[in-house]
């Protein structure tokens, strides 16, 4: 089994949260914030901005970390782990090329009322964020393994 380390951020801006959208036709239709592997010697930090940067167009700051989390694939276990960040400057794009190899075909800004009836990704945010954002995120928190559904 190979195993993989990646970095995911959540970044707030004005109560809605950025977040990418993986189409595939007839396979998957996801959101979820935007995040990836590690490459090379890369830390989690540089992944985090890096991968934002590929999928949205947007710079920004990760501050600290929120959740850890784990989910298996065929073949595959990934340990992901997920920063709070705040927006630096940028504009938003879903159009590089690392993008579009991975499926997104939107990068958006999303209120929790707009995650209605989407598959949001990481699950957490359908609730537990808000109540951790209002707890102040003492201390990142373990969310367990799950089985990732899309691949």
């Amino acid at each position: 089994m190979k195993h993989r380390i990646s970095a995911g951020v959540i970044v707030e801006n004005e109560g809605r949260i950025l977040m990418v959208r993986h189409r595939k036709a007839g396979e998957y239709d996801f959101w979820v914030a935007p995040g990836g592997g590690a490459e090379g010697d890369e830390d989690l930090y540089a992944t985090a901005i890096r991968e934002v940067f590929e999928e949205c167009g947007l710079h920004i700051e990760p501050l600290q970390i929120a959740y850890i989390e784990e989910f298996t694939r065929p073949q595959t276990r990934e340990c992901k782990v997920w920063f709070t960040g705040r927006l630096v400057g940028g504009r938003l794009n879903s159009s590089a090329p690392e993008a579009m190899r991975e499926h997104i075909v939107e990068a958006a800004w999303l209120s929790p009322d707009e995650f209605a009836g989407k598959t949001v990704f990481p699950p957490m945010l359908l609730s537990e964020y808000w109540k951790d954002k209002d707890l102040g995120f003492a201390f990142p928190r373990y969310v367990g393994l799950r089985q990732m559904e899309f691949y």
